[in-house]
């Protein structure tokens, strides 16, 4: 399986991303998890060390591996020429760290080409990752995105076998969660679904309800409201760990069950 996971900015989608990942390896398969977001947290929400974490260089934030795999000086400008097809089969092996229920964890980043604000040599080595992950049976990939819709503009997500869009109950979190429907039938996306978040009302939950049915999403789960989410992020930990059974967590397993019901 190939797992991508969007929203809105603040809505969970790093929790959710991260709990997903650890709880497919507690499967049995071998995950590797990949941070897409220029904030960088999953390492957080997977359960990996403050200290492991520390150590990390996002790929898009290597230098040398940016001047060896795509043939540009990071200090240069955006505009000059950079190689579009980098090798990029060796990357999960020399740079991925272990994580916990056999996770491994690619931190891509994002990089701005002298301060242009050009996503180009980043998405182009996302893509190639995309695109030469070949995975075993006993294999998963699950990838946590920047928030917001321009990943899609950016082709990363193309070639999922499923894109999980998490939205709370709020005006905005669910209007990202249409632009997204929308621009995902120009990739080869193989299905959205949705996920509601940080439900604490009746309210809330038909808030949700009817605007992915609106949308003709389908609904995998509602996450509720939880506390020992807040408590692991104040703690710095994953919530997993906190507490394995607590409301979110527990919803969470039903997610990831009916997840791999739907993409067999």
């Amino acid at each position: 399986m190939k797992i991508a996971v969007a929203g809105k900015g603040g809505v969970g989608k790093t929790t959710v991303a991260g709990t997903l990942a650890r709880l497919l390896g507690q499967d049995g398969l071998r995950i590797l998890a990949v941070d897409a977001d220029p904030s960088y947290t999953l390492w957080s929400a997977l359960g990996i060390s403050e200290e492991v974490a520390a150590q990390i260089v996002p790929l898009t934030e290597n230098e040398e591996l940016l001047k060896e795999r795509l043939e540009i000086d990071p200090a240069q400008s955006y505009k000059m020429y950079f190689k579009m097809n980098p090798i990029v089969d060796d990357l999960a092996e020399k740079f991925a760290v272990s994580g916990p229920d056999n996770v491994s964890l690619l931190v891509a980043g994002t990089v701005d080409i002298g301060d242009s604000g050009c996503m180009c040599p980043s998405a182009t080595l996302l893509k190639q990752l995309m695109r030469h992950l070949i995975l075993g049976t006993d294999e998963a990939f699950v990838m946590d995105m920047d928030a917001g819709v321009e990943n899609l503009g950016r082709g990363t997500t193309r070639g999922m076998d499923a894109l999980l869009v998490v939205a709370e109950p709020g005006r905005r979190s669910l209007d990202i969660l249409a632009k997204i429907r929308k621009l995902a039938e120009d990739i080869d996306v193989g299905r959205i679904l949705a996920i509601g978040n940080k439900v604490a009302t009746y309210e809330d939950e038909e808030m949700i309800r009817r605007r992915v049915d609106e949308e003709g999403v389908p609904l995998l789960g509602i996450i509720p409201q939880d506390e020992t989410i807040k408590e692991a992020d104040r703690k710095g930990v994953a919530p997993i760990d906190l507490n394995p059974e607590s409301p979110g967590m527990s919803e969470l397993r039903k997610i990831k069950d009916h997840l791999r019901s739907n993409l067999r």
